[in-house]
């Protein structure tokens, strides 16, 4: 599992490391071993490419700051190695120290003026690699002045492949949050831990590759505040029935989906609730909607018309349900007064009341995410919902009670505390009609299956009341390396995504 903390707590960290050392160069040693892994980053990366390392040309953008003296020791590292290295000092100085070792090395200095960043964003765009060690962790807001305009005239020139130092310039270590204009990097190589920063959107759009350094300060760090869920993490955690198993203790899913206007959402949602193991579908909806669930899924039980005569362990409501259809927004309404764990779909959100329970997850997209936020006086909408998707899903949590997975490039979910999970393998070929639907149907399916499941979790010292928020990241999760996988580079449906369900978790 990769563990995420807010530049502050790394910050807390590295001073606790300073105050525990007997040396007064605690600070050197910690940036020596920062620039030694980047370096090492950049170098492999090089390999990778099949440039050789020896006559490469690297550029640094280096702030006057720590990050920037991060930067300088590894140009001067990479000279040392062969590579003809450059620094672009941004605010006119840059750490004395590092500044001297790369000139010790032969590399060249060029100072940023308000009359030269078309000519330096042009060398640096010329060279090999492109450092951006501009802005740390500390840093808030974005670049300014001429080095707003050096990065602006650079990202829109041809260029080798860019290395963020720690985080790229501009993007929030905590939140995400981007400030324009912020260089798209390949690589991130991130000191001590990962920043939460890194994976969530729209931060994520720009760090490429997350590389964690260690660099001494590991074992001093505290709770992360975020949490991504790898392959080793969910062959542990996803479901899989015993010896003496059967269609009922395997979980039981009831879904409530579908309209007489989007008929065909009620049988995506159930393939999905199928795909991912789920030992009985029951499906409650109008006429047509039933007739296309019973001829493509016959192995779901359609009926009874009430919520209360349906024997379930946790329910799929909302997707495909229109406004105005009264019998299915009162069957949502019912499900969610049963007290079971509620995957909470598209059309299901208006319907909700205002206070929920951690076991209903909410799975909104952005624009549904800002009207929710709307009934609680948070008026953000969808733009400021995606401009600070972390931000956006802990507040909805926090005012509704509710597991709040917010779905998009990156998905994130969040319960009412504890850490928010992220999760990213999903492909932009799924952002097709009905994908949503699929991904409604795995989660339910999960709710159903871990329904009762508290020990597995607490095992994997995930917390019983923040289980929920780990199911839905395993949703999440499965959803996207599914999509993925049936996509293969290429267009794909929520039907091919649907079929690849069981495939990922036997690979799992």
């Amino acid at each position: 599992m990769i563990s995420a903390y807010t530049g502050t707590q790394i910050r807390e960290a590295e001073q606790r490391f300073f105050q525990a050392s007997l040396s007064s160069g605690a600070g050197a040693v910690l940036m020596q071993r920062a620039a030694y892994g980047l370096a090492n980053a950049v170098v492999r990366e090089l390999s990778l490419r099949g440039i050789r390392r020896y006559g490469a040309s690297v550029a640094v953008l280096a702030g006057k700051g720590n990050n920037g003296g991060d930067g300088l020791f590894a140009a001067a590292l990479l000279a040392a190695r062969g590579m003809r290295a450059t620094a672009v000092l941004t605010a006119g100085e840059a750490h004395p120290d590092g500044l001297a070792a790369l000139e010790r090395a032969g590399g060249r200095i060029r100072i940023l003026s308000d009359h030269n960043a078309g000519e330096l964003a042009a060398e640096a765009a010329s060279t090999d690699v492109v450092i951006d060690a501009v802005l740390g962790t500390g840093a808030k807001g974005g670049l300014r002045g001429e080095a707003a305009s050096l990065v602006g005239k650079l990202r829109a020139a041809p260029r080798g492949f860019v290395v963020a130092c720690d985080i790229p310039s501009g993007v929030d270590a905590d939140t995400g949050e981007a400030y324009d204009p912020v260089l798209p990097a390949d690589i991130t190589v991130t000191f001590g831990g990962a920043k939460a920063g890194l994976f969530a959107d729209p931060g994520a759009d720009y760090a490429g590759q997350v590389q964690v350094v260690p660099i001494g300060i590991e074992t001093d760090l505290p709770s992360p505040v975020l949490r991504r869920l790898e392959s080793a993490d969910l062959a542990r955690l996803l479901p899989a029935p015993e010896r003496r198993s059967h269609k009922y203790s395997r979980g039981v899913l009831g879904v409530v989906a579908g309209s007489q206007l989007y008929p065909g959402a009620a049988v995506l949602a159930c393939r999905g609730a199928l795909s991912a193991g789920a030992g009985m579908v029951r499906y409650l909806g109008p006429p047509e909607p039933t007739r296309l669930v019973r001829q493509a899924c016959p192995e779901v039980v359609c009926g009874p018309d009430s919520v209360a005569d349906a024997h379930v362990q946790a329910w799929l409501v909302g997707s495909g349900i229109a406004d105005g259809d009264d019998e299915q927004l009162q069957r949502v309404r019912d499900a969610v007064d049963t007290g079971l764990p509620v995957a909470a779909d598209a059309g299901a959100l208006p319907a909700l009341p205002d206070a929920l329970a951690r076991h209903v997850v909410l799975t909104p997209h952005a624009g549904e995410l800002a009207h929710l936020l709307q009934r609680y006086g948070i008026d953000l909408g969808r733009q400021g919902v995606e401009g600070a998707t972390l931000e956006a899903v802990r507040r909805a949590a926090e005012r509704t009670g509710a597991t709040v997975l917010l779905k998009g490039a990156t998905t994130v979910v969040a319960a009412p505390s504890g850490p928010v999970f992220s999760q990213a393998e999903a492909t932009p070929w799924m952002a097709t009609a009905g994908s949503g639907d699929v991904l409604a149907g795995v989660l339910g399916s999960l709710l159903a299956q871990h329904s009762d499941d508290e020990d597995k979790f607490t095992a994997f010292g995930i917390p019983p009341d923040q289980r929920w928020a780990a199911i839905a990241a395993m949703a999440a999760s499965v959803h996207g390396r599914a999509g993925a996988a049936a996509s293969a580079g290429g267009p794909v449906t929520a039907g091919a995504i649907a079929n690849t369900v069981p495939e990922v978790m036997r690979t799992l």
